[in-house]
């Protein structure tokens, strides 16, 4: 069967290509860049890459015409932009249209619970959508999910975030809310269990797993599995912005996507039917399953895709990938070259090794400030850590950089800064060998803008001066974590 995959950099999109592969289906992937896909991907030279732009319609008429199914796993909750309903709408309508130009039988749509009367501004839209994908005259089969818990989803970290991080919370009244999540498992297993199968066209399945729950019960759930004691203290006083703004500060989540989290959070999202088991009979795991399982993933460092790497047009104004030559007119730079009589391998393990758990090696603490008013002043943070400890890849995120190149053969990592800043920045670690001697290479590039940029790089000039020379003397001299 062929099938197209949207979405497929996404957090469920990077999870369902293997399972699709591994059926011996034959996938066309439907990605914004094809660089940052086969970058990324192990499976890109298994499957078809077309680059295209749903938001502004262009290339979809690349789309094949013997499509048989499509799965439509699109959106834009986290984009900073305003008007994230019109631009699902718009996304939405630009595929219905190029699909409905083949000959695909069954488009697939993964969506948000959406039971009640008066639904959030982010449910209202994703219904929007599902009107849209239906104009396609092509038989729809639409998903509806509460939270996803699993490895890196972003329901996940937030309850990790907060549990792990607050002994004593001080919760809004959106916290006593039921949901009925799901484990990432189970998603997968109706996402492929639908495909072509004659129950499922037009027809709308609510899916969840065996336990509905308040958030309250959630949170507490989970300190259980971890053996932490916590309270939570529920107040009326706080509103959704300043539920907003508290989830910005203690979790990973940007404003915008704590915003569209903490709106929806008004909606009960339980399953009001069970059809979908007369269409694929299936035994979901429990709430402390799903967890247990995430923590397992964790552990082992195996986790397959993360929110986070999620390319949205809220955090790059550009195409990130257009970003791997570092501009050399009309920038600023800080170079440290640093010579080392180690073996270059266990160098560039502590530079593959770089941020999150491992940190920056030199006045950790600066970094973490750094990180802390960047999150203040609406931006990414540190807390977003990195997806895996042994791995990197183009595309992940690096507490507040994205990651362009992670070149082992070459030994070379360049980074792109997503934090709030009056300009771009680049930085580059890679080791080179001058005249028969080992140095490591550190260049911090600064493309300002206007005035208040080259202010911000003067101010920032004595720190710099401090912090890149001792993380290259760090990075030297450190032994690489086993």
């Amino acid at each position: 069967m062929k099938i197209l995959l949207t979405g497929a950099n996404g957090y469920i999109g990077t999870r369902l290509l293997p399972i699709l592969l591994a059926e011996h289906h034959e996938v066309v992937c439907l990605v914004r860049d094809k660089r940052r896909f086969a970058a990324q991907s192990d499976w890109s030279e298994k499957v078809a890459i077309i680059s295209g732009d749903l938001l502004k319609g262009e290339n979809l008429a690349e789309i094949p015409k013997d499509i048989d199914a499509a799965y439509y796993l699109v959106h834009s909750m986290s984009s900073s932009q305003q008007g994230f309903t019109e631009m699902e709408e718009q996304s939405s309508l630009n595929f219905a249209n190029a699909i409905a130009k083949t000959n695909c039988k069954q488009i697939i749509y993964l969506t948000g619970i959406a039971n009640d009367e008066h639904l959030s501004k982010h449910l209202g839209s994703r219904l929007a959508v599902e009107d849209k994908l239906k104009s396609s005259g092509i038989a729809c089969t639409i998903l509806r999910a509460a939270i996803i818990i699993g490895s890196g989803s972003a329901s996940f970290e937030i309850i990790r975030d907060l549990t792990e991080k607050l002994p004593v919370m001080v919760a809004p009244k959106w916290v006593s809310t039921l949901c009925q999540p799901i484990a990432i498992r189970d998603v997968l297993g109706y996402l492929t269990g639908v495909l072509h199968h004659p129950k499922a066209f037009n027809n709308t399945f609510d899916i969840g797993g065996p336990d509905v729950l308040s958030y309250k019960k959630m949170l507490l759930g989970y300190a259980k599995e971890r053996g932490l004691k916590r309270w939570i203290i529920t107040v009326p006083v706080l509103t959704p912005r300043l539920s907003s703004l508290w989830l910005n500060l203690i979790t990973t989540v940007p404003y915008t996507l704590a915003r569209s989290l903490v709106d929806s959070m008004k909606n009960e999202v339980v399953c009001k039917n069970n059809h979908i088991q007369e269409v694929v009979p299936r035994k979901c795991l429990s709430y402390a399953e799903a967890l247990n399982l995430a923590f397992e993933k964790i552990d082992q460092n195996s986790i397959v895709s993360s929110w986070k790497d999620a390319l949205n047009r809220g955090y790059l104004k550009t195409d990130f990938m257009d970003q791997i030559k570092v501009p050399q007119n009309g920038t600023l730079e800080y170079k440290v070259k640093r010579p080392f009589e180690r073996k270059a391998e266990e160098v560039f393990e502590n530079i593959w090794s770089i941020g999150g758990d491992r940190g920056w090696y030199y006045m950790d603490w600066l970094w973490q400030l750094r990180g802390f008013l960047d999150k203040i002043f609406g931006g990414v943070g540190t807390r977003r850590g990195r997806t895996s400890n042994i791995d990197l890849q183009a595309g992940d995120v690096l507490d507040f950089w994205r990651v362009l190149l992670a070149d082992r053969k070459n030994k070379r990592l360049l980074l792109y800064a997503e934090m709030k800043i009056p300009g771009e920045a680049w930085l580059e670690l890679k080791l080179i060998d001058f005249h028969g001697k080992a140095y490591l290479s550190q260049i911090a590039t600064f493309r300002p803008k206007g005035l208040w940029g080259r202010m911000y790089w003067y101010a920032m000039w004595p720190f710099h001066l401090v912090l890149f020379n001792g993380m290259a003397k760090q990075i030297t001299a450190y032994r690489p974590v086993k």
